[in-house]
């Protein structure tokens, strides 16, 4: 298993210490400990070091920039820019670089993403009961670019378009028996060309986008895909609609609610673009892309309890599988854990999030399991 290593785990296991010394720099209690309450930005970095025995050692960090694009109306809701980058030892990098924007008043909102990712991964073939001796490493590259709109109408309606490009290339193996190779289910083996483009539309209610203790979100969208250049054959789509709820149950304990559905649409079923369950947002604790398919749903709740300004704790437990046309319960696959949050803007709400998650024990194999460090809270 992946160790996963911060220096800024150093800083908010003694903030109290370190916030009443001087000798650190002004820009690193600045970024860790600030107590402004001001609508000013602010900017924080997140020193990372890691092994495995695919990448050898990694190292880099991410970063993000938060601020607010009107200072004057309190209503405006806080943009961002976060950037990530890592390189390993055996030549491999991932980066990436996204942005939420919301203008004065929130009258729009606009994403974009651009990535690019020279990296292995562990591929287990098709399904919701895939076998961890199928085990088959695989490098991918991926370079990805989107962009999204939405404008209000009312009060809480957004009406807007996604559109972007993906590249997706594998190498070729030669190895008859690996799973990639064999497995009839893969579609698509060595990649391709993609660019997409469709409508999205959300209802929200939230009090606040990056720590919410009450209301609700419902946001969907569907991209219209067309494989371009040697991929020009491939049409499809990609269907997602998120639910998310929040009550506020006393003053530091809040509990959300959040479910999940994805689907690939069309007659074709690239593996690369089928939906995959886990990550460090929904079904913490399962390796993302052990079990992937042409359908996905899964829910969640999470208690979350705001110890002081600085410190909160979380506890979260969850549902959730793969399928091809039909969905049985009786495949549902369950993850709990719990987690720590170190709030590093008070005023805007932003967090450093640890979660520990754990998933199934497959039959003859050890249970699933995950950690996870990231911004921002799960949903």
């Amino acid at each position: 298993m992946k160790k996963l290593f911060t220096l800024l785990l150093t800083f908010i296991c003694f903030q109290s210490a370190f916030a009443q010394l001087n000798f650190l720099p002004k820009f690193i209690r600045k970024m860790y400990f600030n107590k402004d309450t001001s609508r000013k930005s602010s900017f924080l970095i997140v020193p990372a070091l890691s092994s495995s025995p695919e990448t050898g050692l990694e190292f880099g960090g991410a970063a993000i920039l938060s601020f607010y694009s009107d200072t004057v109306h309190r209503e405006t809701r806080v943009s961002s820019l976060f950037g990530y980058a890592t390189i390993t030892t055996k030549g491999q990098a991932k980066l990436s670089l996204n942005t939420s924007y919301w203008t004065s008043q929130n009258k729009w909102h606009y994403t974009s993403s651009v990535s690019y990712y020279n990296y292995p991964f562990d591929f287990y073939g098709i399904g919701n009961n895939t076998k961890l001796s199928n085990i088959d490493p695989v490098e991918e590259k991926r370079y990805k670019f989107s962009f999204g709109g939405e404008k209000l109408f009312g009060d809480r309606f957004y009406l807007g378009y996604v559109l972007g490009a993906v590249k997706y290339f594998y190498k070729y193996q030669p190895d008859p028996y690996a799973t990639i190779n064999y497995d009839p289910l893969v579609e698509d083996k060595h990649g391709g060309d993609i660019i997409y483009i469709g409508p999205s539309f959300t209802y929200d209610t939230r009090n606040n986008n990056t720590y919410t203790t009450s209301g609700m979100i419902i946001s969907t969208y569907y991209n219209l895909m067309q494989g371009i250049y040697f991929n020009n054959f491939y049409r499809g789509g990609f269907f997602n609609i998120e639910y998310s709820q929040f009550f506020l149950l006393a003053p530091p304990l809040v509990l959300g609610l959040d479910v999940q559905e994805q689907s690939l649409t069309g007659g074709q079923s690239p593996f690369y673009l089928m939906p995959q369950m886990g990550s460090d947002e929904m079904m913490r604790g399962y390796y993302q892309g052990r079990y992937r398919d042409r359908n996905y749903i899964a829910g969640q709740t999470e208690l979350r309890y705001r110890i002081d300004k600085r410190w909160g704790l979380a506890a979260f437990a969850g549902t959730g599988e793969v399928f091809h046309n039909t969905f049985s319960a009786e495949q549902l696959k369950p993850n709990y854990g719990g987690g720590i949050r170190y709030f590093f803007d008070v005023q805007k709400g932003l967090a450093i999030r640890l979660d520990y998650g754990v998933g199934q024990k497959p039959a003859g194999e050890p249970r699933q399991s995950g950690f996870y460090i990231a911004l921002g809270q799960s949903f």
